[in-house]
Parts: C-alpha cells; sequence; structure tokens
C-alpha cells in the first residue's frame, strides 16, 4: 500500500457504469475511486432520498476491493456563482436548470450543493470536491477598467452565496474542497487567500489541490501547498505540459481546443508533462497531508486506459511517507 491512498477520479469515466468502472479500476492497481455527482457514478438526489444508495455505491467498490474518500459535484458548483447561460444547461441536471433563468439556476444549484453535503455524509466521507463559480472571472483581465471596488463586491457576493452552503457542511461534519481552477473564484495563490478571507476563513472550506491549473499559469504551485498548509483538504495528481518558446497560442489558448498542435499548453497524463511531482511529494509530506492522490486523467493524445494504469503506477511510485528523523541523527549515535 502507499503512504497514502491513490483513487482514480470518476468523472472523465461517466460513460462507463460504475460496476464497470471500479472493475477496471482495481485491475490497474487503484485503491479507490473518488466518485463523481454524474453518470450514473452517484446522485445526490438519490442518496438523501432513497435509504440504501449511498450504502449501495460504497458496496460496488467495496466488491472491488476498492475504497471511497471523497464525492465531487464540479458541475452544479459552478453554477451557485457564474453569469448563467446555455453552456451551463449542457452540464446541469434537469431538475437543476428548470427554466435557465439566472437567479432561480443558481438557487437551485445552491440548494443541491446543500444536499450534496448530506450526501457526502450518507456515504461515509467527509470531503466533497468541486467548482464555485466566479461572478467576476470573466473581468479577470481588467478592460474595460474594473471601477472602484468592483472585485471586493465579487468576493462579498461569492461570500454571501457560499456561506449559506457551508451551513450544511458545517452540521454533518463534511468540507468543501474548491478546486483552485480558472474560471473559479480562486485560480492562484493571492484569490486563494482572497477566498477564505471573504468567508471569515471558516472551518468547513478549503481546497482541492490540483498542480496542472497552477503550472501553465506560471503560479508556484509547490508554494500554493505551503501558503495554505491547513486547507488541503484533497489533492488531484494531473501533469500539464507549456511551452518555454513562443507558440501560436499562449496562456488564453487562442480558442483552440486541447490537443491542438497550436496550444501552448496542455494537460497531460502523469510523467508526460512539466509538473515536478517529487517536489510535490515533498511539500505533502511537509504539511503532513495524509489524504489520497486522486488521479485525474486528462491526455488528449494518450488511450485512456493505458493512462490511467501507467497513472497509477507513477504516482505510487512516486509518493513515499516523510523521514521519521534526520539523516544525520545517526552520527550522534556513538
Amino acid at each position: 500500500m502507499s503512504p497514502r491512498p491513490v483513487t482514480l477520479f470518476t468523472g472523465q469515466w461517466a460513460d462507463l457504469p460504475l460496476a464497470v468502472l471500479a472493475g477496471k479500476a482495481a485491475a490497474w492497481g487503484y485503491d479507490g475511486l473518488e466518485l463523481a455527482c454524474w453518470g450514473d457514478h452517484f446522485d445526490v438526489a438519490r442518496a438523501t432520498e432513497e435509504d440504501g444508495y449511498a450504502r449501495g455505491q460504497r458496496q460496488v467498490l467495496e466488491a472491488h476491493g476498492l475504497s471511497l474518500h471523497a464525492i465531487s459535484n464540479h458541475l452544479v458548483g459552478q453554477a451557485v456563482c457564474d453569469p448563467i447561460d446555455e453552456r451551463h444547461r449542457l452540464i446541469l441536471p434537469d431538475r437543476v436548470w428548470g427554466d435557465g433563468a439566472l437567479e432561480g439556476v443558481r438557487g437551485r444549484a445552491a440548494e443541491e450543493m446543500r444536499r450534496t453535503a448530506h450526501a457526502a455524509a450518507a456515504a461515509g466521507v467527509s470531503v466533497v470536491n468541486g467548482f464555485t463559480g466566479s461572478p467576476i472571472w470573466g473581468d479577470a483581465y481588467p478592460f474595460p477598467p474594473h471601477p472602484a471596488g468592483y472585485v471586493e463586491a465579487g468576493f462579498r457576493e461569492f461570500a454571501d452565496r457560499w456561506n449559506p452552503i457551508l451551513d450544511a457542511f458545517d452540521e454533518v461534519a463534511v468540507r468543501f474542497a474548491l478546486e483552485v481552477h480558472p474560471t473559479e473564484i480562486a485560480f492562484d495563490i493571492p484569490s486563494a487567500a482572497r477566498a477564505l478571507e471573504s468567508l471569515g476563513e471558516r472551518e468547513a472550506f478549503g481546497f482541492n489541490y490540483d498542480p496542472s491549473h497552477l503550472g501553465y499559469q506560471g503560479v508556484d504551485y509547490i508554494r500554493f501547498l505551503l501558503e495554505f498548509p491547513d486547507r488541503i483538504f484533497h489533492a488531484h495528481m494531473k501533469d500539464v505540459w507549456w511551452s518555454d518558446t513562443p507558440t501560436r497560442a499562449g496562456v488564453f489558448g487562442g480558442h483552440l481546443e486541447f490537443g491542438h498542435a497550436d496550444r501552448g499548453w496542455d494537460f497531460r497524463s502523469i510523467g508526460h508533462g512539466r509538473i515536478r511531482f517529487g517536489d510535490v511529494m515533498r511539500a505533502l509530506n511537509r504539511i503532513a497531508y495524509a489524504g489520497p492522490l486522486s488521479v485525474e486523467w486528462e491526455d488528449s493524445g494518450m488511450d485512456r486506459e493505458h493512462g490511467a494504469r501507467e497513472a497509477c503506477a507513477r504516482i505510487r511510485a512516486l509518493d513515499f511517507p516523510a523521514a521519521a528523523a534526520a539523516f544525520d541523527d545517526a552520527f550522534s549515535e556513538r
């Protein structure tokens, strides 16, 4: 067993029935799954309305020797703070989309996230990963210039919408881990600190760490761990490549699809990008993170089953326990 459990996030595998994916993941060497709240992997409504549903989903994993450490509801969380448009209709359950009216969608998304906390508790997990959305991400490049107080108002709106959700998380002793990510209220170190401050540093809110969303931006993804040592509730393992030389499309991507040859950065399977995972493991040891290392597999140029198997083996080989003592302590034993 690895010092930390190696799990697979099922979000990119929602086309497969959970029982099929669980069998594959066990054969690839994973210790557990992180269940996405879409496909047939984990249904929030059923988990809160049907006795035995959440336990049954766990039993599907347990039948293959797999554990469950977290569930993830990125898609619904995105709609809590976002300006709503037709893109959201593609990712939201019909019960959340409703008639598509802005505040109705946001309100139903918030209620679904409150239910997600109770669904997680029913499944016996203490962390929900996800997105928050953002009322101000579209203004990350400040032109026309922001009027005075504009960004501050955006963070206040985020807090006003998420504090009642986090109250529900507190009720059942479950924590919410925002995946720090472009399009979210927190996408780098300063915005993550500001998000925490806007919520009054409440304990129910922290981060799902994913270095791939930081590295290509030029954000110090090791420093992120060291700046928020008690807020790393979960960790995604995903690699990313970026170019050191100018390309036709830079950080903003040129509206090119992932995998396009002209992109200046692209997600890669672990070991095929530029993230220094050995340094990531040392930093996780330094902050005493003992949670799962959850592979979020995304690579447009690789067969996903090959990639998932290889990624599991790579992470298991890279992970190591922290030292119990300084290496030179032995010299004093005389």
